[in-house]
């Protein structure tokens, strides 16, 4: 046995003993190679134990395991961004709860876990991020903001064959957002019927990628439907700032989210980053360490 891999199995034998312990509530491990058995047999960390892999499959084979798992995206985010996307999933999903104390562990996709954090739901991730901004309100549903956070971070990874592109999609209050702006070309899902045009329908996730390219922003009901797009968002508010460096999309979210209850995600043609919007302030931002080629 190598230095490194003796030394990476010490480590998890220590994550596991500190996941042990009453303060912390899960043991939230980001990796798509499972722990060994051995290290987990008669541990409490176990039943504290929730995957987070970037494969339906992988998550299939624990859950049939009676372990939990959620999927994330498998691009190769920092170490921060990947704790960020794997809580967001998480909380969509209600697999944790305020005030829960989860203890994360993760590394470079491909490679054997290096990090551990400890993250309380509803403290702070960074200087800029607080895990309460993504508790968005019961108007909205978990799964469709959740698929939307993770088509926006697609669009920012991929972009459109092989070029970067931006974007911006708001979620909610689509009556006053239609009326505080205007529709700059024609709206590829007019015409539809409701149960053809859902965000929760993999089709029109992917439909949406392809339309990116379009002028303008997407308008999503809360529960999933998508109304229009290529719509230019007219609202404007003098009194909210947004951090320099940040271009039109991320002014235009800003100010109809001021102005109306509904929130926003702006994808950024720059750097493929994802920050989402809610009364003019941004309440979270994932960024990717390399975009796609």
């Amino acid at each position: 046995m190598s230095e490194n891999t003796k030394f990476d199995r010490e480590f998890l034998r220590s994550a596991l003993s500190l996941a042990a312990k009453s303060d912390v509530d899960h043991f939230l491990y980001i990796c798509d190679t499972p722990i060994p058995p051995e290290e987990l047999r008669g541990r409490p960390a176990r039943k504290k134990l929730v995957y987070a892999v970037t494969l339906d499959k992988l998550a299939q084979e624990h859950l049939l395991r009676k372990v939990r798992a959620l999927v994330i995206p498998a691009y190769d985010y920092s170490r921060t961004e990947r704790v960020k996307v794997a809580l967001v999933s998480a909380l969509s999903q209600g697999a944790f709860k305020e005030g829960d104390l989860v203890l994360c562990m993760t590394g470079r996709v491909g490679r054997a876990p290096d990090t551990l954090m400890q993250m309380r739901i509803g403290g702070s991730l960074d200087d800029r991020l607080a895990i309460e901004g993504v508790k968005l309100g019961e108007e909205f549903n978990s799964q469709v903001v959740d698929a939307l956070i993770q088509l926006a971070l697609q669009i920012g990874q991929e972009g459109f064959e092989g070029h970067p592109i931006g974007t911006i999609i708001t979620i909610g209050d689509h009556t006053t957002v239609l009326e505080k702006s205007r529709q700059m070309t024609i709206n590829p899902f007019q015409g539809l019927s409701e149960a053809e045009r859902n965000v929760l329908d993999p089709k029109i996730r992917e439909a949406i990628k392809n339309f990116s390219v379009l002028d303008g922003a997407f308008v999503i009901r809360e529960d999933g439907v998508v109304l229009a797009a290529g719509r230019y968002l007219s609202a404007q508010d003098e009194m909210v700032k947004i951090p320099l460096g940040l271009g039109a999309r991320h002014a235009a979210a800003a100010g109809i989210t001021s102005s109306t209850a509904c929130i926003a995600l702006v994808v950024s043609q720059t750097s493929g980053a994802v920050r989402l919007f809610k009364g003019g302030n941004i309440v979270l931002e994932l960024h990717q360490t390399a975009r796609r080629t």
